[in-house]
């Protein structure tokens, strides 16, 4: 049955209701990221929040139950999908992995040259100000950095099996050094000559793998 004309589809209501809640829940999550990675999680208050949202405090805590609630929901929502994007999903496949992550982290360094509102290096800042803090947030960083760990031993192990990689390799090793040598750059990126570290970063990391490529039989 054809419904009378200017009725709108309840479902449709309901989709668009759902879609602007997600884009305010967004907005929201974005400007609290911003506001504590500017002043830190601990030197932020409620009505720090409140007023650089231009929120009230019942619409607040109407979406979440605490301060501590709110970021760990940014966690979620923000800091794990983009470390995914960002450092995870480009490592998948099976082509030589020294090449993807050559990649992966060139391109993940150019976007930080740009913005030092960079997941990467906030991730790392944070893990610093909550380590032994506050436990139920460490545990939600540390995840998304075991996550990150094991699909980089995941890709390095596949492509030592695939041959790209010295068999004497050791992957857990290799995973570890890359991802304190990545936080530890990125840190160094917030300050002067962005692209020059980013630059001579590369560099070495490109030397570094060639040490990690199949050793010549010599006869």
């Amino acid at each position: 049955m054809n419904r009378p004309y200017g009725r709108l589809d309840p479902n449709l209501h309901i989709m668009n209701k759902s879609l602007k809640r997600m884009a305010t829940m967004h907005r929201i999550q974005v400007t609290g990221l911003q506001l504590f990675y500017s002043k830190g999680y601990y030197n932020t208050s409620v009505d720090d929040i409140l007023k650089e949202l231009n929120l009230s405090k019942g619409a607040f805590y109407y979406h979440f139950e605490s301060k501590e609630d709110f970021f760990v929901q940014i966690i979620q929502n923000l800091m794990a999908r983009k470390v995914y994007s960002t450092l995870i999903e480009p490592l998948e496949g099976h082509e030589n992995p020294l090449n993807l992550i050559t990649a992966c982290f060139d391109n993940a360094m150019e976007t930080a040259v740009h913005n030092d509102m960079d997941y990467g290096c906030i991730l790392h800042n944070f893990i610093a100000e909550f380590n032994g803090k506050n436990d139920v947030i460490m545990q939600h960083l540390n995840e998304i950095v075991t996550v990150w760990e094991v699909n980089l031993i995941t890709a390095l192990q596949k492509g030592k099996f695939n041959g790209f990689l010295d068999r004497h390799v050791d992957c857990e090793a290799v995973a570890t050094f890359l991802m304190s040598s990545y936080f530890g750059v990125r840190t160094l990126m917030v300050g002067s000559s962005p692209s020059a570290k980013k630059y001579r970063f590369m560099a070495q990391l490109r030397q570094y793998f060639k040490s990690l490529e199949p050793k010549a039989v010599t006869t």
